[in-house]
This record gives C-alpha cells, sequence and structure tokens, in this order.
C-alpha cells in the first residue's frame, strides 16, 4: 500500500507542477511513445506469444496498429481538441467571450485487460496524455509477460513521475482502488466492474467501465450465408475467441443451421488446417482457470464441430454447438473462449425479441441483405455498437465512440472521444464590466417593462455569432443605435427576418 500511495503522491506532485499541461510536452510524450511501439514490435510480439500463444503476425493486425493509429490522429489533432470551443450566446451575453475549455482531470487510474495487454492499456493513455493528465498505469497480472515488459520499457519513453506503471495482482489492484484518482478508466469483466465502480463512489471519482457481455450475431436466411460464416468465423477464434466484442453467439432460422455449420467447419479447415492445435495462428486460453471454466460451458453438449482439448496446453479447439436451448448455462454468462453456439429463432422479430430479453450487449452483429430490415434491426434493438455484415470492425474506426451500455458498460473511447472522456469541460463567459446599462433589466426594483424585457432576451433563440449576425450588430452599434434595438436587429437576422411585430411592441410599450 505504501508503494502505491507513493507513485499516486509522485504523480500528483508532478500534476500540479504543470508540466503536462503545455501542448508541446504532451506532443513530445505521445512522440516517445510512438517510438516505443515502433521500436519494440518484436519483443511485444514476443511477450503475447508466450502469454496466450498469438502469432508473431497478428499483434500488429490486432493491437500495434490501433496504438500508432491512435497516437498518429492525437498528434495530428491535439491543437483542435484542446482549444477552446465556442458556443452560441443568448441575447444577454451576446457581446461576452462564451465557451468551453477542456482542461486536464488530473490523476488518472487506468485498469488493463489480458486479452489485448497493449491496446486496451495504452490506447486509454494515449487520450490521458493528450488531455493533459497524469495517468498511473496498472496491467492485468494474467498477461504477465507484457506486463512485465510494459513495465520495463514505458519509464525508458515516458515521464517516470507522470506515468508509472503498478505491476501485481488483485491485492495491488485493490490498493490503488482505495486510494483517490480523479478518473478511472477500467477495461475486464463485468463482475469486477461492479467493484471497481463501488471503490470509486467512495471518492465520488468518475468512471470508464468498458465491460463485455453476449454479443448476438443474427444471420438472415436471404443473405449470403457462406461469407457471413467466413467473417464470422475470424471474429469468434480470432485469439481464441478472447475478444471482448466477439460474437458470443448465432441467431438464425433453423433452415439454415445446418448451412452455417458447414461453412463455418470449412472456414476452420481453411484457417487453421485439419488440427488447429498445430496452427500457428490458433492461440491457447490464458489460464488454467479459465481453461476449466470454459470446459465446464460445454458439459452435455455435444459440439458438432471442434470439441477436443488438452489441459497441459490450455488448448480448446474452435467449437460450434447448435441447437441450444435459450435458458441453458451456455447463454447465461459471457463465453469469451472459442465455443460458438448457434440459438435458432422463427424470423427477425424472435430475433429481436430474443436480444431485447437479455442484457444490452456491447455490440450487435447483423447479417442481412434487406436494407429496411437492417434499419429495422437496428431502430428496434440497444448495444454499445453495431456493425452490419461484418464483425468488430467498428472497433478500428477512431472516429467512433467505443463503449458499452448498461451491464456492457459506461463512457466512450477511441480519438477524440477519449480525449473528451479525460478531460474536464469547463464552461466559461468573459464580459467586461463596461456596458451596465445591459444589466438594468435584471436588477431591483422590479418593474412591468424590465421584467418583459428580461423574459424576451431570455426566450431569445440562441445566436451564433460567428456569423453574419455579428457583423450585423457591430455596424448598428457603430450606427449609433441604441442597445435594446441592436439586440433587435440581432433578433431579426438570427430569425431570418421571419420575426412578428410583437417584437417591436415588446421593447417599446
Amino acid at each position: 500500500d505504501w508503494m502505491e500511495r507513493q507513485l499516486l503522491q509522485q504523480a500528483k506532485e508532478a500534476f500540479v507542477s504543470g508540466r503536462a499541461r503545455p501542448l508541446e510536452f504532451r506532443l513530445q510524450q505521445l512522440h516517445a511513445l510512438q517510438r516505443m511501439i515502433m521500436e519494440k514490435e518484436t519483443e511485444i510480439s514476443t511477450a503475447l506469444k508466450q502469454d496466450i500463444s498469438r502469432s508473431q503476425y497478428d499483434t500488429p493486425l490486432l493491437e500495434l496498429i490501433s496504438i500508432e493509429n491512435e497516437i498518429k490522429l492525437a498528434i495530428e489533432k491535439l491543437a483542435q481538441w484542446a482549444a477552446p470551443r465556442p458556443v452560441e450566446k443568448n441575447l444577454f451575453t451576446i457581446s461576452d467571450e462564451v465557451y468551453i475549455q477542456p482542461e486536464p482531470l488530473g490523476v488518472v487510474l487506468i485498469i488493463g485487460a489480458w486479452n489485448y495487454p497493449w491496446a486496451l492499456t495504452l490506447i486509454p493513455l494515449v487520450g490521458a496524455i493528450a488531455a493533459g493528465n497524469a495517468a498511473v498505469v496498472k496491467p492485468s497480472e494474467l498477461s504477465k509477460c507484457s506486463s512485465l515488459l510494459l513495465h520495463a520499457l514505458l519509464p525508458c519513453y515516458l515521464d517516470k513521475d507522470l506515468y508509472p506503471v503498478v505491476t501485481g495482482g488483485v491485492s495491488e489492484t485493490q490498493q490503488l482502488l482505495r486510494l483517490r484518482f480523479d478518473h478511472i478508466f477500467y477495461t475486464g469483466g463485468s463482475t469486477a466492474g461492479k467493484l471497481v465502480m463501488e471503490a470509486a463512489a467512495r471518492h465520488l471519482t468518475p468512471v470508464t467501465l468498458e465491460l463485455g457481455g453476449k454479443s448476438p450475431c443474427y444471420i438472415d436466411k436471404d443473405c449470403d450465408v457462406r461469407t457471413a460464416c467466413r467473417r464470422v468465423t475470424w471474429g469468434k477464434f480470432v485469439n481464441c475467441g478472447q475478444t471482448c466484442i466477439a460474437p458470443d453467439y448465432i441467431l438464425c432460422e433453423p433452415c439454415i443451421q445446418g448451412q452455417v455449420v458447414e461453412f463455418i467447419r470449412e472456414t476452420l479447415l481453411e484457417f487453421y488446417g485439419a488440427d488447429p492445435k498445430c496452427s500457428p495462428d490458433y492461440g491457447r486460453i490464458i489460464n488454467q482457470e479459465h481453461f476449466n471454466r470454459i470446459m465446464s460451458l460445454m458439459e452435455g453438449y455435444t459440439p458438432v464441430v471442434g470439441g477436443q482439448s488438452d489441459s497441459s496446453q490450455w488448448y480448446i479447439a474452435p467449437t460450434v454447438l447448435k441447437d441450444v436451448p435459450p435458458h441453458s448455462r451456455l447463454m447465461q454468462e459471457e463465453i469469451f473462449g472459442p465455443l460458438l453456439p448457434i440459438v435458432t429463432v422463427s424470423d427477425m422479430e424472435d430475433a429481436i425479441n430474443f436480444i431485447n430479453e437479455r442484457e444490452k450487449p456491447l455490440a450487435l452483429y447483423i447479417f442481412c441483405s434487406d436494407q429496411k430490415a437492417i434499419k429495422r434491426m437496428i431502430e428496434e434493438t440497444t448495444s454499445g455498437g453495431v456493425t452490419v455484415n461484418d464483425v468488430m470492425m467498428h472497433y478500428t474506426v477512431s472516429s467512433l465512440p467505443f463503449g458499452g451500455v448498461g451491464q456492457s458498460g459506461m463512457g466512450r473511447y477511441h480519438g477524440k472521444h477519449t480525449f473528451d472522456q479525460l478531460s474536464h469541460q469547463r464552461a466559461c463567459l468573459i464580459r467586461s464590466l463596461k456596458m451596465e446599462r445591459v444589466n438594468l433589466a435584471r436588477y431591483p426594483p422590479q418593474d412591468r417593462r424590465r421584467a418583459r424585457r428580461v423574459r424576451m432576451a431570455l426566450r431569445s433563440p440562441l445566436i451564433d455569432t460567428s456569423k453574419r449576425t455579428l457583423i450585423w450588430a457591430v455596424v448598428a452599434t457603430i450606427l449609433g443605435i441604441g442597445l435594446f434595438i441592436t439586440l433587435l436587429v440581432i433578433l431579426l437576422i438570427a430569425a431570418g427576418l421571419n420575426c412578428t411585430c410583437w417584437y417591436w411592441r415588446g421593447f417599446y410599450n
């Protein structure tokens, strides 16, 4: 506990010193992080091979490129993101400076996940750096090699005081959660997510929870089922099924269930060969505990594809189970492994009802060729994100917010969304001590005329002073027209000259 407190205190002192605020410093740190990813790609890939037997070719595709893209975007857009954002004004503030100023929150705690230990830890860190925060980084202890490597590398590239790394297990994480941070960013399971939120509530600390859940995949009978199954097979079994947005189960009509099984079987043969255990592209379960949990989910079922396992290697073959009952244990918890249940539904309406009867998922996948049907399914369901005719690809678009809803999480990140999530949007209004006559209508003693003027000013539409309304206001002032006439001109122009004569009567009665 002493070490965690000391690191937090160092990070706070470094933040209070102000050195993380200048954009030049933030850019320098982002460039350094970018250099780390480029220079240490081999070491990172080796660590992931040791952690989850991931192919050296998959690590850049699944993690490193996304980190690099986030850094590049932050570097390119940082000045724009951090700049004051002018907003529309009302009549009372027409001559004032009114804007939103993003500012750092302080010290952020980032708790990473083991399935993608680099992307799910460093992408939030990119946003924390860009927003001018300090950050205590806690990688998952389950991906041990990656955790130790991150602990060794990060201080060599980033400011040691502002961005310390804490290694260790549950005990260390609990000790961190007892401390007061300005924001907690957690990626992981919903059970631990509740504990994180409970700990944060003691300090009124805001949280971003990137959780998971059972992401449904609906395959329509009239679409290209072969292509759909090819894409689903990749998304489900990449990283050995240990992906929070992997399709958790398939919904389809009974008439195409046999086709779905056969197309997935063919695709698995193409992807991983006759024995996936020998394929360099197929990974392993993270540890014995997760291996046992996944194997227990299969009890009582006869797989139609796969089903083989080897506990000595924590290997479970890509497995498909059909005709799975909706209320079975397999359908009650997130699988997070290479088991793919197929649940049959009578039609799309039945599929929509099935999805809506359950917790809101992190992702929804729809394979369909009918645009009206696609629109209907999107409109009548809820999920953190949705991808149509593919899986997981919405995660790769930095302009899209990534996050859950309900039990699948709260908050969002990627690109500018991470910057905004880890910034305080400060409301700022700056006015002069001159032109005190503007304020007379709001001061006591009140009378009918003053009350009318105040009501009209407050009810006026918001005005975008960056457009022609500002020009006309300046012209009217220069010409010596009275204050309220100036306000009237602005009103008329802002309303497109469609105002009625009640404005005139209101000002001069």
